[in-house]
């Protein structure tokens, strides 16, 4: 049964709505993450201080990620399904046996009756469930005897049925590797030899060693249910494949020109294979070599807050503020990712805009999304697409930008929305930029409503760091919010203009949303609480945060303490003006203080550490202090 530490890594929510649905039947991209084992710097909840972590960033191309080890049970990351559910993205955890023992295992709850293979197949739903992950990869890379190649298939469908029931939208895909009659015989296609397997769950998973013929034969195997098959490729091009390393885009043109998914393994690559310090580029041109054959997803649900963080960083910055310096990695805490990559003006007049993700600086978070361009002479602007939406649209929205200028000063940075619907569409209170057009540019607000303040109280303001915020206040009625570009535009005449912009932050907020008071953090306490003597006078607590609130409701939870000594109720505020000091990120109702030095009580006087749990909302606003959770502990030093 899971206890307390088990719901450490529990996933903060199910996968986010987008567009088109991964129900959908078209062909779908997967992400098979392979790396060193599994379990390295990601496998620390509350993060670590990792110096040059692997991360993916590319969400809005891929519909599933699997994450894959040799481990008979391997139960994604949390820090991993937090990112890819915050992006809409199938999250499958990998059950694999192997060699002489998978065999053996795979005889003990196959080769008996139905009540074995359905009690492991109850503990694989039960996992899935509490942890909030999405389903498995099966994959059983040792021969079977005749009886336990006979149940498999029982298995599979026993398995996606109780998945299904447990787990809306859950899923359970196949590996190619035994055949029907039990030989471990790898086939690189769906044929009659393993159609079975394809028959008793959601999807197929071929191996690597494919060529075009292979392609040919599968249309007929796999009927109307051609997205189901996804066909592998081995990003590292070990054995007889087509393409691989950057010459994937090759597989991917021959894997969509027969309609099928693809499964693209161990793309981390571009992190083992080449250089470390060029990993973003790296990870950025492999990506861009892939984008024709990847159709990019819509987020369809407000609101939509992101400030580009990658859950990674050199500093840690909260709201243009320096907080901690040095190196960090929490990949529960990566934000929504946008569109990168490198954009011309059509009509070859020289304009381009390029899009990058760079730990240098960052609004809030580790990271920020640098964008450098060209405006060439005969236009007036150039825009970028960071976002593909579908969204209907409330009455009223707000939307706000943070964004620091470090090129020319005389470029003009404003935000551009898309709407669909354009017949029964009414916009008001924004300024269309073509009469016919639906791509439109808000009016900054310049005094934003005073029940709004809490959300825009930085409008129009110079923020810490030479940022700058921008609020939006748009009316629409019967719209559907498509796409979500930046434009930068220059005076009238004159030669071209170079730019450079960091993007901070964006905003796209209900404004009934706002109004709604946001609960308070209740029921904050201690336990598990351990003392131990540290250097000097100094003593190291360690001890775990507990409290409740709306998971629903919140992006994270920041944890601070307050230390002090003296005397004191543990039910007051913290002591005196002392500003908190940050420890971490939450992402569920607890969180665990490991070694925070604390100075020990004077003689005959009581010390006390207090702690605050400050719930940051998915609206993106400050929450006051005085709403925060708090809990405080009192200690005095043994008697003697």
């Amino acid at each position: 049964m899971p206890d307390v530490e088990d719901s450490f890594n529990v996933a903060l929510a199910p996968r986010e709505c987008r567009q088109p649905p991964l129900s959908s039947p078209r062909p779908r991209t997967l992400l098979c993450h392979d790396m060193m084992g599994g379990y390295l710097d990601d496998k620390f909840v509350q993060g670590s201080a990792a110096q040059d972590p692997y991360s993916f960033y590319h969400w809005q191309y891929i519909d599933i990620f699997v994450y894959f080890s040799h481990h008979t049970v391997t139960i994604p990351p949390v820090g991993w399904t937090n990112a890819a559910h915050r992006h809409g993205v199938c999250v499958l955890g990998t059950f694999i046996t192997e060699w002489k023992e998978g065999g053996q295992l795979c005889e003990a709850f196959l080769a008996g009756d139905e009540r074995s293979y359905q009690a492991v197949a109850d503990q694989l739903v039960l996992i899935a469930h509490f942890f909030r992950f999405d389903g498995w990869l099966v994959n059983i890379e040792n021969s079977l005897s005749v009886a336990a190649a006979g149940n498999t298939p029982h298995f599979l469908r026993y398995l996606t049925a109780q998945l299904h029931q447990r787990v809306p939208g859950g899923l359970v895909l196949w590996y190619d590797s035994v055949v029907s009659s039990g030989q471990l015989k790898w086939q690189n296609e769906l044929n009659e030899q393993n159609r079975v397997f394809f028959d008793a769950c959601d999807g197929f998973f071929t191996n690597y060693n494919w060529q075009e013929g292979h392609l040919e034969r599968m249309q007929g195997q796999a009927g109307e249910r051609r997205a189901d098959v996804y066909v592998g490729v081995d990003v590292f091009a070990r054995g007889d494949v087509v393409g691989g390393r950057f010459d994937t885009n090759k597989s991917l043109e021959l894997i969509r020109k027969h309609g099928f998914s693809a499964a693209l393994f161990a793309p981390g690559w571009v992190y083992e294979c080449l250089e470390r310090a060029d990993f973003l580029q790296n990870q950025d041109r492999f990506w861009s070599l892939l984008t024709h054959y990847l159709p990019t997803h819509s987020i369809c649900s407000l609101p939509f807050v992101t400030s580009f963080c990658m859950g990674r960083g050199r500093r840690r910055v909260c709201y243009g503020q320096e907080e901690v310096v040095g190196p960090w990695y929490h990949p529960s805490a990566q934000e929504i990712q946008p569109l990168f990559g490198e954009h011309r003006l059509e009509g070859g007049g020289g304009g381009w805009v390029k899009t990058h993700s760079c730990l240098e600086d960052a609004w809030h978070g580790g990271s920020s999304v640098l964008i450098r361009g060209v405006i060439p002479p005969e236009v007036g602007n150039v825009a970028v697409r960071l976002f593909s939406l579908q969204v209907p649209v409330p009455p009223k929205l707000f939307l706000s930008l943070v964004y620091k200028l470090e090129g020319p000063p005389n470029v003009m940075v404003a935000l551009e929305l898309t709407t669909g619907d354009a017949d029964s569409c009414h916009v008001g209170g924004i300024s269309p930029l073509h009469e016919m057009s639906s791509r439109h540019t808000p009016r900054p607000l310049r005094v934003p409503p005073t029940k709004l303040a809490r959300w825009v109280g930085r409008c129009s303001q110079h923020l810490p760091g030479g940022w700058v915020q921008r609020c939006y206040e748009v009316s629409l009625r019967g719209c559907l919010l498509g796409d979500l570009f930046v434009s930068f535009s220059r005076p009238p005449g004159g030669r071209e203009r170079n730019f450079i912009c960091r993007l901070g932050e964006i905003q796209v907020v209900d404004a009934n949303s706002l109004l709604a008071p946001l609960p308070r953090v209740q029921a904050t306490s201690v336990s598990h609480v351990r003392w131990q003597r540290g250097a000097s006078a100094e003593l190291r607590l360690s001890c775990t945060l507990h409290w409740s609130f709306l998971l629903t409701q919140v992006r994270c939870f920041r944890i601070h303490c307050c230390p002090g000594t003296g005397g004191g109720s543990p039910s007051r505020g913290p002591p005196g003006p002392e500003k908190p000091t940050f420890l971490g990120l939450a992402f569920v109702n607890q969180y665990r203080v490991v070694d925070l030095a604390v100075a020990a009580a004077p003689p005959g006087q009581d010390g006390r550490v207090g702690f605050l749990v400050e719930p940051v909302p998915r609206e993106g606003f400050l929450v006051p202090q005085a709403e925060w959770g708090r809990a405080a502990l009192q200690y005095s030093a043994p008697s003697t």
